[in-house]
């Protein structure tokens, strides 16, 4: 009797169990349904800053987590420390262009396959990533550091900047898997649908790199080294934790066995969905060994220095403004593809506005507040004095920088991946090396600094003669297609 009893209860707590399961499946379901028929009904407005708040979040954060080592090492190591931080730009986008091509890569093949409920090959693609993200990011550590100091003398560096711009670097170098994992990591994060945690991990290692920089630069006496070793340390914290969550059984994508073993199809795909910002990332380290090269020949290893500051202070603003576009990239997808072209231009507009705002308050702060900019990352006079006049110059189009953003990362939410692509290489490799070449030698260091307006302007108006023409056909197509009606119920019916 006591057995039939405990059977019986047995049954009916799984019953229970199965109920509830099915019962928070159909609301999953549901709430999941909902929230993109929402971005087809839901005013445009509270649905950017629904989507685009936690990516501004993220990509701030981002931005202050590459701010602090530049304002510690300065602070706490010297204005040359500066211009050796600024010499190894180049290479720290390099090793982002690898880190890309599998994030974003893997990423998006992972997001591919959960929407085709196709888990089993997430779950490989996965632990492809993994495997890869520790293979590149050895492989890429041990071949820069065996040739390091050539490397380093290329992308600009002098006697006098390359002990800290080497210092630096040996410890990034040798910890470059972690941050490649890391990074790769967030992506596969935002991918699973937890954007929240890729979020916290980012902010993690801006508060542990905030605590440890200092640690190390000043009572430990580590200098450049330190500050080099608390971003490391900083990216493991984060990763052992990224870990901890990816290892839950529980979860969709987690470690398992039989995952991890490189296979040539999931690679190809990985690698050719990544060789897109592979490539953005090349030509942005092309672009700056130009201005490097430029700066240090006509104005020396400080006028380098005042770049790396000049670039941190903008990186902000830019940052702000990506985050924005990342929120905006649902909702525009969404309404083109239901074809709401009034809610389409609406998101749009809005956007462009808000980014307008964001980069003129950079342009603002450049223009009237330079000294305190340049103060936060030096105390040397000459050094400031060279950012101020860097920092002017270097964000004198920035008014115009935002629009030129969302317009090129709405051609990619519509699917004008070509156009999109163009957008964002022309500004670096048609305008601005053509000038980085032109103007130096008539204006010296000014000719470096203003090929950076110059070509932000006309990459803008390239932006917004195909955003005219495109406009056109917008039109056209609006008043061809009637506007989708929100029947009682909640669907759309055309």
């Amino acid at each position: 009797m006591k057995i039939k009893t405990s059977f019986l209860s047995f049954l009916f707590c799984t019953s229970l169990n199965l109920q509830y399961l099915c019962t928070r499946k159909s609301k999953d379901f549901m709430d999941n349904r909902q929230a993109t028929l929402e971005l087809g009904t839901k005013p445009v407005g509270k649905l950017l800053a629904q989507y685009a708040l936690p990516a501004i979040i993220a990509m701030t954060a981002s931005s202050l987590y590459n701010m602090i080592d530049s304002i510690f090492i300065g602070q706490g190591v010297g204005a040359l420390a500066i211009s050796g931080l600024a010499i190894t730009f180049p290479l720290m986008n390099l090793s982002a262009a690898f880190g890309a091509a599998v994030g974003i890569g893997s990423s998006t093949c992972i997001s591919v396959k959960l929407g085709q409920k196709d888990y089993k090959m997430a779950e490989h693609i996965f632990g492809n990533s993994f495997t890869l993200n520790l293979v590149v990011g050895i492989a890429f550590g041990l071949i820069t550091l065996l040739f390091l100091d050539p490397i380093l003398y290329f992308f600009g560096a002098s006697e006098n900047t390359i002990p800290y711009a080497r210092d630096y670097m040996l410890v990034i170098l040798a910890g470059n898997v972690v941050s490649q994992t890391f990074l790769g990591m967030n992506a596969v994060l935002r991918a699973a649908s937890k954007p929240k945690q890729a979020m916290a991990a980012t902010i993690l290692t801006v508060i542990l790199n905030i605590v440890l920089a200092p640690i190390f630069i000043w009572p430990l006496n580590m200098g450049i080294m330190g500050a080099a070793l608390a971003t490391i340390l900083s990216q493991l914290i984060a990763l052992l934790w990224q870990i901890k969550l990816f290892s839950n059984q529980q979860e969709i994508l987690h470690f398992q066995r039989g995952i991890y073993k490189l296979k040539s199809n999931i690679v190809k795909n990985i690698i050719s969905i990544g060789m897109s910002p592979f490539a953005m990332n090349v030509c942005a380290c092309v672009v700056v060994i130009f201005i490097n090269a430029g700066l240090s020949h006509y104005g020396g290893d400080l006028a380098v220095g005042a770049y790396g500051i000049a670039s941190k202070v903008s990186f902000i603003f830019v940052m702000v403004t990506i985050g924005l576009n990342q929120g905006m990239l649902p909702i525009a997808g969404y309404n083109y593809g239901a074809q709401r072209f009034d809610r389409l231009m609406r998101v749009l507009k809005i956007a462009m506005i808000t980014a307008t705002a964001i980069t003129t308050l950079g342009f603002v702060i450049a223009e009237f507040f330079p000294y305190q900019c340049a103060r936060l990352f030096t105390t040397d006079k000459t050094l400031i004095d060279m950012s101020i006049e860097g920092i002017r110059i270097h964000m004198l189009a920035f008014p115009i920088v935002g629009c030129q953003m969302v317009i090129t990362n709405f051609f990619q939410c519509i699917g004008k991946a070509k156009i999109s692509i163009f957008l964002s290489l022309s500004r670096q490799m048609l305008f601005l090396l053509p000038l980085l070449v032109i103007l130096p030698p008539i204006m010296k260091v000014d000719g470096v600094w203003t090929a950076m307006p110059i070509s932000d302007s006309v990459a803008a108006i390239v932006a917004f003669a195909m955003m005219a023409k495109y406009m056109r056909k917008f039109k056209k197509q609006m008043q061809e297609v009637p506007s989708p009606v929100l029947s009682k119920e909640g669907s759309l019916d055309s």
